[in-house]
């Protein structure tokens, strides 16, 4: 990790959870991390912790509403303007709704694709423009999947879900051979999790607490600084060695 140090990366969705373990690794390695999400105060909270920890990184934070474009590029503005440009993007942000496929709102799968789909992409795009505009030849677009993105979960209140987890998949790799065809040595990861104990349960069951509860009470599940490991052990990769996915689940969990 010695070369990404003072160097600039973007995590999305930085306020709870994965994003904020991502983070908070990331400045403990010496990275300038954008953390962003809709409220910043967490992640205001976060910075002030890696700083009193002493390390050697800074987490600036920075609300940005993912599913509104304009926002996306405002961000993408201010960080140039302010840092340069990114080196590294992990998109991290994402969410779920219980709409089945049969009876779900179009809100909620709207939400879903412009979060899961469209934010992801607008944010690798803005991204490759950045590091283009540098000329950086060894930055990282780091894609936190899903295990579902891989395999269909046998739960109607998944597959919305699961099938804009598909499209990351598909996305990464085609970033990767877009990547190729620009005779860039920038690389594309996608890192997919299993079950991870954050808030992401609660919020997908808001509804129902006890069944959200169940969920990371079924088996002994990741932990948010796993996935954190994954991405450090990605981005420390040598140069010329492109990790293309990363799956990673409890040793429990069944599929």
């Amino acid at each position: 990790m010695e070369r990404w140090k003072g160097r600039v990366a973007l995590v999305t969705g930085a306020s709870v959870g994965i994003g904020a373990a991502v983070a908070r690794a990331l400045v403990q390695q010496g990275m300038r991390v954008v953390g962003c999400a809709r409220s910043v105060d967490k992640i205001e909270k976060l910075a002030a912790e890696c700083q009193s920890a002493g390390y050697s990184g800074t987490l600036i934070p920075y609300k940005c509403d993912l599913s509104n474009e304009e926002e996306i590029l405002s961000m993408f503005s201010a960080i140039k303007t302010l840092h340069k440009g990114v080196d590294v993007c992990i998109n991290n942000a994402g969410l779920a709704h219980n709409e089945p496929l049969l009876s779900g709102k179009t809100e909620g799968w709207r939400n879903m694709i412009d979060v899961n789909v469209l934010a992801l992409s607008i944010c690798t795009r803005e991204a490759y423009k950045s590091m283009k505009e540098r000329n950086v030849d060894d930055g990282h677009i780091i894609n936190i999947n899903s295990m579902g993105g891989h395999r269909m979960v046998p739960s109607a209140d998944e597959h919305f879900y699961c099938a804009t987890k598909y499209a990351v998949t598909a996305l990464t790799e085609g970033i990767r051979q877009e990547l190729r065809e620009a005779n860039t040595h920038i690389r594309a990861t996608c890192i997919s999790p299993g079950i991870v104990e954050t808030e992401f349960a609660f919020r997908h069951h808001n509804s129902d607490p006890e069944k959200a509860a169940a969920v990371y009470e079924s088996m002994k599940c990741l932990k948010a600084e796993d996935i954190a490991s994954a991405v450090t052990f990605v981005l420390s990769a040598p140069p010329h060695v492109q990790i293309g996915d990363v799956q990673m689940r409890p040793v429990e969990q069944v599929s």
